[in-house]
């Protein structure tokens, strides 16, 4: 709980400066990142008050019924399922996770540590006693792919002081010691098979990767629909690449989660109106610094709240999109299983790409 914390009262601070820059703490102290200039575009502008409208309008509440929780994981259809399973020509299987076990650097270790050990040895020589280990993983970690739970963000927006706080479908937002008590990671299904579409947006753009804060809207994912001849509809598991890996393998590691490409809060209705399943990529989603005034992940907290659109952070695209350039072809089998953690806020993302 005390990652949790420190996860929301970071969000804070950040939702605090909102979209005229983040002072990053730690490394990086005392820099400013600002919002990239055409979020302030008066076309492209989103407000605090547009998004507050949209709560309601991109609601997906009580779609399913009262005591759903699993959102839009319920497109994922045995017929979709059926669907995805023809897409599989190749038979070829890469990974879409990364963990942070022995990493280092800026973008990791901030909500606790990530620890391989041996589970038993002598205390006096080191020997080890036994083939068995322990494995501690700080899931929202940087370094992590992970699938947060409904339940990771909370609403409304703007909550007055006294008014009660939400999550997916109304459920009371309530935390325990023991993590959520609704809408929690084991409460989204076991796991799914479904069509998995990548977005290889460093591709599209002809560069190695996009800038920190370079934002991705409508236009940007039409155009990759038209490049790669594919319609992002019900039930898909977007995945999309900002080549963040790519700059980190070349210049390092940075603090992503403050300077990061990503979705702009405008691509919000559209989302809604494709009706996808899960929303993933190599970043956390949402473009850093939102370019919203008072509030820096709107992408998180209005698919996860209103939508019950289930989010992935950093997924591991790199194998991914040399397979499908290679093949030429940007849609697999995707594979998707949630590690049942009571009440957690989220689960190690451990999907795979079968083409």
């Amino acid at each position: 709980m005390k990652a949790r914390r420190t996860s929301l009262a970071i969000g804070l601070i950040v939702a605090l400066v909102g979209a005229g820059g983040v002072a990053v703490s730690g490394q990086g102290e005392g820099t400013r990142f600002n919002a990239h200039p055409s979020t302030q575009e008066a076309s492209r502008l989103i407000t605090l008050d547009m998004l507050k409208k949209w709560e309601k309008e991109l609601s997906n509440w009580g779609r399913w019924g009262k005591e759903d929780q699993r959102g839009l994981l319920n497109l994922i259809t045995p017929e979709k399922t059926k669907k995805a399973l023809a897409l599989v020509k190749d038979a070829k299987t890469v990974t879409l996770q990364i963990n942070p076990i022995k990493k280092t650097g800026s973008d990791t270790g901030g909500f606790g540590e990530n620890v391989h050990r041996m589970a038993r040895v002598d205390p006096k020589t080191g020997a080890i006693l036994g083939a068995l280990d322990i494995i501690q993983l700080s899931i929202h970690d940087g370094l992590s792919s992970h699938l947060d739970a409904l339940c990771h963000y909370q609403g409304p927006i703007g909550r007055k002081p006294g008014e009660p706080a939400v999550s997916y479908n109304g459920f009371p937002f309530t935390l325990t010691a023991a993590g959520c008590i609704e809408s929690a990671a084991d409460r989204m299904g076991p796991g799914y098979i479904t069509r998995g579409i990548l977005v290889d947006m460093p591709l599209l753009k002809n560069v190695k990767w996009l800038e920190p804060s370079t934002p991705i809207y409508v236009e940007d994912l039409e155009a990759w629909e038209r490049f790669a001849g594919v319609k992002i509809g019900a039930g898909d598991a977007l995945i999309i690449r900002t080549g963040r890996w790519a700059k980190r393998a070349a210049e390092g590691p940075w603090p992503y989660g403050q300077a990061g490409a990503g979705l702009h809060a405008s691509v919000l209705p559209w989302l809604k109106s494709r009706d996808i399943s899960l929303l993933g990529g190599d970043a956390v989603n949402d473009v850093q610094p939102s370019g919203v005034a008072g509030i820096n992940r709107p992408i998180h907290q209005l698919t996860q709240v209103n939508m019950g659109l289930p989010i992935s952070d950093d997924i591991w695209t790199e194998d991914a999109a040399q397979e499908a350039q290679r093949l030429k072809r940007w849609e697999f089998m995707l594979t998707l299983h949630i590690y049942q953690i009571q009440g957690g806020t989220a689960s190690p993302f451990n999907g795979l790409a079968t083409f």
